[in-house]
């Protein structure tokens, strides 16, 4: 086993894996920017190394100094977390040529999954089921038109070089083409540095089901289930499920053997997540495949009783598969709901800003995934989601009601967040009966945020009692930048003269 991993990522995740680490007795080392020299997860590893300024592609995209930072504390394999370097195959080689480990698949996977349109012919070599499109990139409007005329609107355009819904555009007559075909392309080179677009036929009303597949290094390949992840905003999840519910056991099984077929095809290693478009008829269709781990892996970890983390760690050293595909049932119907710093009241609009308080719920079957504590201020600069919470029932009723009593106990103030939805979606006729597609959030309409209430009493002390702490922590780090000194009388007064 790895002897000292150093973790490429921030936040929950990082907090995720050093837990994993702690389990089977590896040290860990956290990189922080200064805007995490605070943070939960580089105070929570056994070393924690500045990387650099609060910007990304100064910081946790810098795969050089994470380089550095891993020789210089003696580490032995890097674990990528999801985002930043995770599908960085140009990372993944540096890291081999440094004669570390990448907890994660081979560069050649990542490039033939990695780059959306290669990997459409990936799979359609291997005999996968696509979405009818391009297998190219498309190079002008007048390509896009003779290709939409021919299979007929609406059609999708996508980013060649990405996903998480950057540079992604549903267009509904040939009017709009021009318009969409430009606007993805700005968006694509934004987000992925290639403003390369392909374009699909539009699966109209579509369900989004991901699998979870798990490779070792001897040929061997399982499926850990399915996961419905049709609740959405922005193509970006914000409730995910699983197992998937309303799915026939012949669809089910039929899923899960299309996605050990795709990663076989690309002999993959490692956690990976195969995720398919599926129509009210059942039929489903290849998407993508995502080369590392999910942000919603918990949700199969919980149902199915499994540590896929645990799991990708000693794939990474070689050992074989801790399962066979036939232990791998679900003991009970799990969700996962993200707890966003957002106002959804506003188009989903960002609410960085301190967290006045935070405290998560607890109990059985209560799982909360994050790393921030009460205090923390959540930035700009990153994603805004703060944390997850996961729920895990005998069934889905009973998960749906654990669900909703965690959200009645969660408690956060300071900034804007999308609890009051997340509960609109859990009691939303749709979802109670388990059959919703990718629309539902706009089938519910117009959501009005809550008023942010006054402070109360206990609040202003809560406020006061993180200003002291936030105090204490930010003299205990050299580098650290300045603790938010006086940050709990401004929220008094700022409570005495309206509210935050």
């Amino acid at each position: 086993m790895f002897q000292k991993v150093l973790i490429a990522n921030r936040g929950e995740i990082a907090c995720r894996v050093i837990r994993a680490c702690r389990k089977l007795g590896i040290a860990s080392v956290a990189v922080y920017s200064d805007a995490d020299a605070n943070a939960v997860h580089a105070t929570m590893a056994d070393e924690a190394i500045r990387i650099g300024p609060p910007p990304s592609s100064e910081s946790y995209l810098v795969g050089e100094r994470i380089l550095e930072v891993a020789k210089q504390t003696g580490a032995d394999a890097i674990h990528p977390g999801y985002g930043f370097l995770s599908e960085n195959a140009d990372f993944r080689e540096a890291c081999e040529a440094a004669g570390l480990a990448f907890i994660g698949p081979s560069a050649s996977a990542m490039r033939l999954m990695g780059e959306k349109t290669l990997a459409r012919r990936t799979m359609i070599a291997g005999g996968v089921p696509v979405v009818p499109g391009t297998a190219e990139p498309i190079t002008s409007p007048d390509e896009l038109v003779k290709w939409s005329r021919d299979v007929g609107f609406p059609v999708m355009l996508k980013a060649a070089a990405g996903g998480g819904g950057k540079g992604m555009r549903i267009v509904e007559s040939e009017a709009d083409l021009a318009t969409a075909f430009e606007g993805a392309r700005r968006e694509a080179l934004s987000s992925f540095g290639d403003d390369a677009v392909y374009v699909e036929k539009a699966i109209v009303g579509p369900r989004h089901i991901e699998v979870q597949v798990l490779a070792d290094q001897h040929g061997n390949v399982v499926y850990v289930g399915d996961r419905e992840c049709s609740v959405q905003r922005r193509h970006q999840k914000v409730i995910e499920e699983a197992p998937a519910p309303n799915l026939s056991p012949e669809t089910r099984k039929a899923m899960g053997e299309m996605a050990c077929n795709a990663a076989a095809t690309v002999s993959y290693e490692g956690a990976g997540t195969v995720e398919c478009l599926v129509d009210a008829e059942e039929n489903f269709y290849f998407l993508e495949m995502n080369t590392r781990l999910q942000v919603e892996h918990c949700v199969t970890e919980e149902a199915f009783g499994v540590d896929l983390v645990e799991a990708q760690l000693r794939v990474a050293v070689g050992e074989p598969l801790p399962w066979t595909q036939q232990e791998l049932v679900p003991s009970g119907h799990a969700l996962e709901l993200r707890l966003y710093a957002e106002d959804p009241g506003q188009n989903y609009l960002p609410s960085p800003g301190p967290l006045t308080v935070y405290r998560p719920p607890q109990g059985p079957g209560i799982r909360v995934d994050d790393g921030v504590r009460e205090g923390d201020t959540v930035s700009s600069l990153y994603d805004p989601m703060i944390a997850k919470l996961i729920v895990l029932g005998a069934d889905r009723p009973a998960a749906i009601a654990r669900a909703r009593a965690a959200l009645r106990e969660y408690d956060v103030a300071g900034i804007r967040t999308n609890l009051g939805l997340l509960d609109a979606v859990l009691v939303s006729e749709p979802f109670a009966r388990g059959r919703y597609t990718t629309g539902l959030l706009s089938e519910l309409g117009a959501y009005e945020t809550p008023a942010l209430p006054n402070d109360d009493l206990a609040r202003i002390i809560a406020a006061l009692a993180v200003d002291g702490r936030s105090d204490r922590a930010g003299a205990g780090r050299a580098g650290a930048p300045a603790a938010t000194t006086g940050w709990a009388q401004d929220a008094i007064r700022r409570s005495l003269t309206g509210g935050l």
